[in-house]
């Protein structure tokens, strides 16, 4: 049996979903948009613009509004990206900051304001090392880190 995903990110955006939704969708392997409604031809300056869309990455379902320029991103969401390889976060860190900027420990932000967090799922298991000296060189190599590097992390763990 599928689980219904209960809990759906909302992401507001100004008048550019679409183009957003676009490129999230040629970023992530596993990506469809799902449901895509526009605005009526009548409305004043929106006719014909989406209105909203429902897309999936990676399995979990987002909404995507334009709204307007009411609400703007902040760094207080983020979209955790669980990564299962450096190949991974290359990627991922390499396109989702095209036209945005890179942040520190695994944090960035695209060009449409949105944060972003590409961890690569060692960084849990090396910060989680019952060896409290290990771990502590672990978070110190990855504060020094904008994309994080495993094989640096590693090293830092093995006191390399």
């Amino acid at each position: 049996m599928t689980a219904t995903q209960k809990i759906t990110p909302f992401l507001w955006f100004d008048n550019n979903a679409e183009e957003a939704v676009d490129f999230y969708i040629s970023v992530f392997a596993d990506a469809q948009i799902l449901n895509l409604s526009r605005y009526p031809e009548e409305v004043p300056d929106l006719g014909g613009k989406a209105l909203s869309i429902v897309f999936q990455l990676e399995g979990q379902k987002f909404m995507a509004l334009n709204g307007g320029p009411l609400f703007h991103f902040t760094e207080a969401i983020s979209l955790l990206v669980d990564c299962s390889s450096q190949a991974e976060v290359d990627h991922l860190w390499t396109k989702l900051c095209e036209g945005g900027e890179p942040g520190r420990c695994a944090w960035l932000k695209d060009k449409f304001g949105l944060s972003w967090q590409i961890v690569p799922k060692q960084l849990g298991e090396l910060l989680g090392d019952p060896d409290p000296q290990k771990a502590q060189r672990v978070m110190q190599a990855m504060l020094q880190m904008s994309k994080i590097d495993i094989a640096a992390l590693q090293a830092a763990h093995d006191g390399a």
